[in-house]
């Protein structure tokens, strides 16, 4: 069937919105995604109906029945498979022609200059709580001047932060430094959306427990980020459209029906973040107590 595949014909609808030219360009491009789960896989998938013609692409887990409400590769008929490898297939199927790179150990210190090598974008699909991955990838970014978006599943909706060179860097906004993962995730969580538009609607708030490191997510959010994350990724690659560059940030929640823009000066150091943190933290103690 691959002998039918044409990339023009495939990507033809596109046209409009990009010019032929500009769908050659993205064409051209290679996108590196690490974490192939519940926004990883979507954002693969989408970006490769976007017409990107190269990814690098890095998970080490399996798929299990836990990831059926949100995970894009999550079937019966994928239990138990590699995460990398299912994703890797899925994608082919959309273009057969992709140049397809996998990282089946995920991303670490060993493979870390192979996984960024001629890299255009990265866009950060890591699970919440994957804080060495995560600290290492956009270190990474910063050193070889790669722009980097996060889009995070928040309840029903997405917030998301761009990290472009010569910009605030992740660490200089969250400040992770070597805290403890607790800490970790709270300046993860309060830097990610300092609007907390997702906090109104939490319907039991026991789910969420940093310290044993699991939460709730909605395949909602997981779509909606895959959406934002490309449509950021479409203006960096092809230098169209105005990017928000962190300390600035978007934040849309579908169910409250709601935009908005963050700016923290100074990220997680703002008076306003640190205040946050405090009521989060006071918030989660009463809760355990």
């Amino acid at each position: 069937m691959t002998d039918r595949f044409s990339y023009d014909a495939a990507f033809a609808r596109n046209i409009g919105w990009v010019t032929p030219a500009e769908q050659q360009q993205l064409r051209g491009k290679r996108v590196a995604i690490a974490g192939m789960g519940g926004v990883g896989g979507v954002h693969l998938l989408t970006l490769a109906r976007l017409g990107i013609g190269a990814f690098h692409i890095a998970d080490f887990d399996r798929f299990d029945i836990a990831n059926f409400n949100r995970q894009v590769g999550a079937t019966v008929s994928t239990l138990g498979l590699p995460k990398v490898d299912v994703l890797a297939g899925m994608a082919k199927d959309i273009n057969p022609q992709l140049s397809l790179t996998c990282f089946a150990d995920g991303v670490n210190d060993a493979n870390l200059a192979a996984f960024f090598a001629g890299v255009d974008l990265y866009v950060d699909g890591l699970d919440f709580f994957a804080f060495q991955a995560r600290q290492a990838t956009f270190a990474m970014c910063a050193r070889l001047g790669i722009p980097a978006i996060t889009a995070a599943p928040l309840g029903m909706g997405t917030a998301v932060l761009n990290f472009m060179p010569g910009r605030m860097t992740f660490e200089e906004y969250f400040g992770w430094g070597d805290l403890p993962d607790a800490d970790k995730a709270l300046r993860f969580l309060v830097g990610l959306a300092p609007a907390g538009l997702h906090g109104a609607y939490l319907v039991d708030p026991s789910a969420i427990n940093l310290q044993e490191q699991r939460g709730p997510s909605t395949v909602m959010g997981c779509q909606l980020c895959a959406g934002a994350a490309a449509t950021e990724a479409l203006k960096i690659l092809l230098g169209r459209g105005k990017v928000l560059a962190a300390p600035h940030g978007v934040h849309f929640d579908a169910f409250r029906n709601k935009l908005v823009r963050t700016w923290r000066p100074g990220g997680n150091r703002h008076p306003l973040q640190r205040l946050a943190m405090m009521i989060v933290k006071r918030r989660r103690a009463a809760e355990r107590s």
